[in-house]
């Protein structure tokens, strides 16, 4: 018994040792900045004075003063409409290269391209893209007789949400796709041909089979999609900087603008914590909508 117990404390040991540098880390660059931050939003403290214990009035002025706050927070929301639009069209592309489709890896390949890309590099392609005068989607446009004159996506209070919703959901589509074509590929065969030895039809084979088996694929693109939404940070301040008008202002580019551009560290803490507890809320949602248990069926 000793010598077992002897050997279960070194085998924890082992285990503690190769945890701790990982542990370390996480603290120091998580946990300890998350709590600084939580701190610091009941502060008034700035680079150039100590800092102050003022209670709720960074969150009081959140709430009732700043009309930029409640903008970028329905704009943050509506921005995850990407989401659930690069799910569903990375889902129909899914289930397009996981049949009998000629060249479906080379079409694989191509959707997955966009991905890897870096997101200030995409923003550019797409501000260019978007571009009045010399636009690729302007010149198209014109070319089929669509418009009479060119469009300022990127200038529009109507039309740059939708235009750099649809920039995030082409850099993340092959993500989505791959995760969902993975999903796809691990649901046995024999629970089709069981259907279609039943006389199912190709609808019910998808809604009463591939959807619930894909439940844990989709939670998971689910909560990627929800993460991406609050922190497009690099996509939103290159094509638009928040712009025209806050129309893009995100929850993340108010939180750099007070933090950076005011000074008010303070402030910015209290919009960040903020963020944080809608994020949880929302993932929280989210897991529900999933059936509460995917990743135990994951």
């Amino acid at each position: 018994m000793s010598t077992l117990l002897g050997r279960q404390g070194r085998q924890t040991a082992m285990v503690a040792c190769f945890l701790l540098p990982s542990l370390a880390v996480f603290l120091l660059y998580r946990i300890l900045p998350l709590g600084w931050n939580v701190w610091l939003s009941f502060q008034s403290w700035s680079p150039l004075h100590p800092a102050q214990f003022i209670g709720l009035d960074n969150y009081d002025e959140m709430l009732r003063d700043d009309d930029v706050f409640w903008t970028a927070l329905r704009n943050t929301l509506v921005f995850m409409s990407s989401a659930p639009i690069a799910i569903v069209l990375a889902l129909g592309i899914a289930l397009l290269v996981n049949s009998d489709l000629r060249g479906a890896a080379i079409y694989r390949t191509i959707v997955f391209l966009s991905y890897p890309l870096m997101t200030v590099a995409v923003a550019i392609i797409w501000r260019w893209m978007y571009d009045e005068r010399g636009g690729l989607i302007n010149f198209v446009l014109r070319r089929l007789g669509l418009v009479d004159k060119p469009l300022a996506f990127l200038q529009s209070f109507d039309l740059a949400m939708p235009s750099v919703i649809a920039a995030d959901v082409w850099q993340v589509l092959g993500f989505h796709m791959i995760i969902l074509l993975t999903g796809l590929q691990s649901i046995p065969p024999h629970l089709y041909e069981a259907a279609r030895v039943d006389g199912a039809p190709a609808w019910a084979r998808f809604w009463r089979i591939t959807v619930p088996m894909l439940r844990p694929s989709l939670f998971l693109c689910a909560v990627i999609g929800i993460l991406n939404s609050f922190s497009s940070f690099d996509l939103v301040y290159v094509m638009t900087n928040g712009g025209p008008g806050h129309a893009t202002e995100l929850l993340i580019t108010w939180i750099y603008k007070t933090g950076f551009g005011q000074s008010r560290f303070d402030y910015a803490a209290a919009l960040t914590v903020a963020q944080f507890a809608l994020l949880l809320v929302l993932t929280f949602l989210a897991h529900l909508a999933s059936g509460g248990n995917a990743g135990e069926r994951a």
